[in-house]
């Protein structure tokens, strides 16, 4: 039985590693590595290391998806729009 859902999740770690190589828009790789972390929480709850299980969790599910959707909504870079120009800065914000 252990050896079997061992496997299982095993599997399911190197799949979504896969997934999350294999997608390139930044907003759906930032779910897919919120899911791929997820797993590996699995993984290591299966293997008894709850302590790492836990870090992994806060890191990778939670904190580490925020700071990559911030990112990605400060810089733009996640805009399905390719048209999508940056505005010009006023004069106030250019410091003049």
């Amino acid at each position: 039985m252990t050896t079997a859902l061992l496997v299982v999740v095993l599997t399911a770690v190197g799949v979504l590693g896969v997934c999350v190589v294999l997608t390139h828009d930044p907003l759906r790789q930032t779910v897919v590595n919120g899911f791929f972390g997820l797993s590996l929480v699995i993984f290591f709850v299966v293997l008894q290391a709850p302590d790492v299980a836990i870090s992994e969790l806060v890191v990778s599910t939670v904190a580490y998806p925020l700071v990559l959707l911030a990112t990605v909504y400060r810089t733009g870079k996640g805009t399905r729009d390719p048209q999508r120009k940056r505005r010009a800065p006023s004069d106030s914000e250019a410091g003049r």
